[in-house]
């Protein structure tokens, strides 16, 4: 699941996903190698790192027979990789050349997982949800579980991207997953065996009288199954239509754009891209698809799961006047990274820009907050004491209000 610009590199705005492959990562993939330059001031030579350097060959011994000492590049690679995560994003990362190995194949390849989205949140990893019918759902995974350890190793300090490498492995064996849940005080362990996840895109109902579009992701896929949606939407004759972006992690940007190109007037600002240290304005704009018909009234329901193209689609919606937003504040996660190759091996995936809504909305640091906010709940049920879908049924209620 990505967010794509289809371009000769490759522009993403997403999240991860411990899924059959990464969706959603968020970042351009080029083949950029650094120059070999430094200033003189860079601190991996300085001299403080020196007189570490020195301490540590007169004084250090292993406390376990076993250990070896490091190889000068495998120290190289890990004071590199120290100087990285001193910018403190969570999504600016040095990988050494397995790692950057591994990283492809989460992206391209094929292999085992547990079907959960997570993101650093707060620094922590964070589950943004579980996949539909996934390993993890069924396992009992929720949305805003804290991720501590995987495997009886802690999670404290390591990037999302660290643990898709441990979360990830061959079908059918089992990975321990321990999380806390949320308003939760102790750590509970969950077992889960990793499988070939088939990733739903959409689905739509008619549901007291609306028409509801559940879109888990924006894939490649997913415009043509959009169109067709709308299509049905069109024949249903009816003029209330929700919009359900729940725990949709993101897609390509191209997607967002095309979708939402249904709902804005050709021209009209779908979101804005800054990039680089100049900041440079890149806006993102509607082709203008015609077929809704007039009077069509629209909510856009998201919750803390909804992230990346969902926030560009959900914002752009919003601030253009055309829809309202129901359910409770996105994810936030509204930055680009490029993936830079370099000639060993190693790569560096670095955050070269970032997204604001037509209004100016920094989604990375604000989201996408509703215009009515409606907390997930258990507590409302049928007759029958089924658990009914209380964000829903006021998405539903909410657009039948709008004039």
């Amino acid at each position: 699941m990505h967010t794509f610009s289809k371009k000769n590199i490759i522009q993403s705005v997403g999240v991860g996903t411990f899924i059959f492959g990464l969706f959603a990562l968020g970042f351009l993939v080029g083949n950029g190698m650094a120059t070999s330059s430094y200033a003189a001031n860079n601190p991996l030579s300085s001299d403080l790192l020196g007189k570490v350097q020195n301490t540590i060959n007169d004084k250090f011994i292993f406390w376990k027979s076993s250990s070896t000492l490091p190889t000068d590049k495998e120290l190289e690679y890990a004071m590199i990789q120290g100087y990285v995560a001193g910018y403190k994003d969570p999504y600016t990362i040095f990988f050494p050349p397995q790692q950057a190995k591994s990283f492809t194949e989460n992206v391209t390849g094929s292999f085992g997982g547990v079907g959960m989205n997570v993101g650093m949140k707060d620094g922590n990893i964070t589950v943004i949800s579980p996949l539909k019918d996934s390993p993890a759902m069924k396992a009992g995974i929720l949305a805003g579980d804290i991720i501590t350890a995987v495997d009886g190793k802690n999670m404290i300090g390591l990037s999302s991207d660290e643990a898709v490498n441990m979360i990830r492995g061959k079908i059918d064996t089992k990975v321990i997953i321990s999380v806390l849940h949320k308003n939760a005080k102790k750590v509970v362990d969950i077992t889960i065996t990793r499988k070939e996840i088939k990733i739903p895109t959409l689905d739509s109902e008619k549901k007291n009288g609306a028409f509801v579009i559940h879109l888990y992701n924006f894939s490649a896929e997913s415009p043509d199954l959009f169109r067709n949606a709308i299509n049905d939407f069109i024949t249903s004759g009816l003029k209330y239509m929700v919009i359900d972006l729940r725990g949709n992690p993101g897609g390509y940007l191209e997607a967002a754009v095309n979708m939402s190109s249904y709902f804005l007037k050709e021209g009209q600002v779908v979101v804005s891209e800054k990039q680089g240290k100049a900041e440079t304005v890149i806006n993102h704009r509607s082709t203008g698809l015609t077929g809704l018909p007039d009077g069509t009234k629209v909510v856009v329901l998201v919750d803390g799961g909804s992230a990346s193209a969902s926030e560009i689609f959900a914002g752009a919606l919003k601030d253009q006047g055309i829809a309202k937003v129901v359910g409770e504040k996105s994810f936030g996660k509204g930055s680009v990274q490029e993936l830079v190759n370099f000639d060993d091996g190693s790569s560096l995936k670095v955050t070269i820009a970032k997204w604001y809504t037509p209004n100016g909305v920094n989604i990375s640091e604000s989201g996408i907050k509703p215009d009515v906010e409606v907390v997930a709940t258990t507590t409302m049920k049928d007759k029958k004491g089924i658990v009914l879908d209380n964000q829903l049924l006021k998405a539903i209620e909410v657009v039948k209000t709008m004039k």
